[in-house]
């Protein structure tokens, strides 16, 4: 089995998926040249530990910007699906559906088939988190085979805020 990875200290990839009007957006657009983003992948509206995790990265929301922190959260939901997931998660970060098969691959993430129509109707990322640089680089990668496995965010903020206080260095970057 070939498996891609995207790794630390890489180029984040061009990525356009849609915004809950329907409209292609690049997933990746800091709102500063200063400012890092953060791509939190979730598995869509059938989660409802998506949906705790969503609201949970809301009321830290000001944490992040603090230390200039954009958030963008994104799955392979259609635009109905998202606006249904928005109806629950009263997000002031941007939420985005259409992430494709395609860049799932180039992410590395991990994909499931559904267990049942009514989970959802299509193959969907399991959660991974992405920091991206003000270089367009990865500072940090997480990714999860399961729903249950995402990092803590009150030590990302954390550390986010050490990383960059102290220009802390990309880790990770060695291949075995």
């Amino acid at each position: 089995m070939n498996i891609e990875r995207l790794t630390p200290g890489a180029t984040f990839p061009n990525i356009e998926v849609l915004n809950n009007k329907g409209e292609c957006v690049p997933l990746v657009n800091p709102i500063s040249p200063e400012h890092w983003t953060m791509v939190v992948v979730y598995r869509g509206v059938h989660c409802p530990v998506c949906t705790k995790y969503l609201t949970q990265l809301q009321e830290m929301r000001t944490q992040f910007q603090d230390i200039k922190v954009d958030i963008v959260a994104v799955s392979a939901d259609t635009v109905e699906q998202l606006n249904r997931k928005l109806d629950d998660v009263a997000a002031e970060y941007p939420v985005y559906a259409g992430l494709s098969m395609d860049y799932m691959k180039q992410l590395g993430l991990f994909v499931s088939d559904p267990r049942s129509d009514a989970e959802t109707d299509h193959p969907f990322p399991e959660p991974g988190l992405f920091i991206i640089n003000s270089d367009n680089k990865v500072q940090i990668i997480e990714i999860a085979n399961s729903p249950f496995v995402r990092p803590d965010l009150n030590m990302l903020v954390s550390g986010l805020g050490y990383t960059r206080k102290n220009d802390y260095p990309i880790r990770g970057t060695k291949s075995i």
